[in-house]
C-alpha cells in the first residue's frame, strides 16, 4: 500500500540548535492522534548540527493536508524556541508517495 510522505528541511541561522533539539525531544505530540497519522521522525545530518529534517508518514495525501491546515498543526508550533531564526535559503517542503520499502 503506497504512503505519503512529507519532508520538511530547515536550517537553523542563529545558534539555537539545542534549543530546538530540546523542543523537539519534549514535543507535544498533537500530531500522532491526527487521522492518518503514522510516524514522524526528526533528523538532523552528522555533518551540519544546525540543519533538521522532519519526515512525516501518513497513509494518504489528503490527511497530511488536512492535519496541515489544522489548529492542531498551528498549536504543535508553539513550543518553537522563541528568538529562533531559520536561513530561507535552506527551507524547503517535499512530498514523497511510497513505492517501496
Amino acid at each position: 500500500m503506497s504512503q505519503f510522505v512529507a519532508i520538511s528541511k530547515f536550517r537553523v541561522a542563529n545558534e539555537m540548535s539545542e534549543q530546538v533539539r530540546a523542543a523537539f525531544e519534549a514535543r507535544p505530540h498533537k500530531v500522532d492522534s491526527a487521522p492518518g497519522f503514522v510516524r514522524m521522525d526528526v533528523l538532523s545530518p552528522v555533518d551540519d548540527n544546525d540543519e533538521f529534517w522532519l519526515v512525516t508518514v501518513w497513509t494518504d495525501e489528503e490527511s497530511f493536508r488536512s492535519w496541515h491546515a489544522s489548529h492542531l498543526y498551528r498549536e504543535s508550533h508553539h513550543a518553537i524556541p522563541k528568538g529562533l531564526k531559520l536561513d530561507a535559503r535552506a527551507t524547503e517542503l517535499r512530498t514523497f508517495r511510497t513505492i517501496a520499502t
